[in-house]
């Protein structure tokens, strides 16, 4: 397996939890309460942190003179290839801790077998990261449940919500020629290999949360090749504000 190989490897993961982590950052002074305000950061900040592991160690393979800082700041939108869930609006509190959830659940698995990985680096992130990524899984689920079995209002939110995120689930399973090739090398692990143990925890908080389940439903994709949403260039007008408008300024 070449360093290309790797390089796009780290690099789709760690679209995936800058992305993720820069939407739920949006949400940081506008929590419903105090708890929420405090605990949402904290999740953003984690999913930051793993990003900028895996940018430091893509910069090294790629060896081009690249930083972490220019791997997340200064590519265009089509040299992101995080997936397309991450990159939805928030849209209320219960669509965000949905998307999180659904993220998070998967990441714990895929955390926890990458702990195995051949590569050292990545399996030292990943050791880290499934940590963290439990707290993600408890955190989120717990609020599904509250809010799925709540009110009238929360329960119809909630509903409404599976059914929005329904169509980005399958691209957390797809696999293409970089992932086979990194699978074959013990690099990651398989994703299709994670789904059973996936739908089981996710039905399992769904049931608790009085939601009916959509889990297999036409896949939306494009991501990971950097075929992204409307939502993209406006999420990335933000994010890279700073960085573009004083390019190579240091605290």
């Amino acid at each position: 397996m070449g360093n290309d190989v790797l390089f796009e490897t780290l690099l789709r993961l760690a679209d995936n939890h800058l992305i993720l982590g820069h939407r739920l950052s949006e949400w940081c002074g506008h929590a419903p309460m105090l708890e929420e305000d405090l605990a949402m950061p904290n999740i953003a900040l984690d999913l930051i942190g793993q990003s900028r592991a895996l940018y430091a160690y893509a910069a090294e393979i790629e060896n081009q003179g690249r930083s972490e800082d220019d791997l997340a700041f200064l590519r265009l939108e089509k040299d992101y290839h995080n997936i397309l869930m991450v990159e939805r609006p928030n849209g209320d509190f219960g669509h965000t801790m949905l998307r999180q959830f659904l993220f998070s659940s998967f990441m714990v698995l895929f955390w926890e077998r990458a702990q195995n990985s051949t590569d050292k680096v990545l399996s030292g992130i990943a050791g880290k990261a499934f940590k963290e990524s439990q707290y993600h899984v408890r955190h989120t689920a717990e609020w599904i449940i509250r809010l799925g079995d709540g009110t009238e209002e929360s329960h119809k939110r909630m509903t409404a919500a599976t059914a929005a995120l329904a169509p980005y689930i399958g691209e957390l399973f797809e696999a293409d020629a970089v992932d086979q090739s990194a699978i074959s090398a013990g690099i990651i692990p398989r994703a299709s290999d994670l789904r059973g143990a996936w739908e089981t925890q996710v039905r399992s908080v769904y049931a608790e949360a009085t939601l009916e389940p959509i889990l297999d439903h036409q896949a939306q994709t494009g991501g990971r090749i950097g075929q992204h949403t409307e939502d993209m260039g406006f999420l990335l007008a933000q994010l890279q504000y700073v960085q573009r408008t004083y390019p190579n300024m240091t605290w």
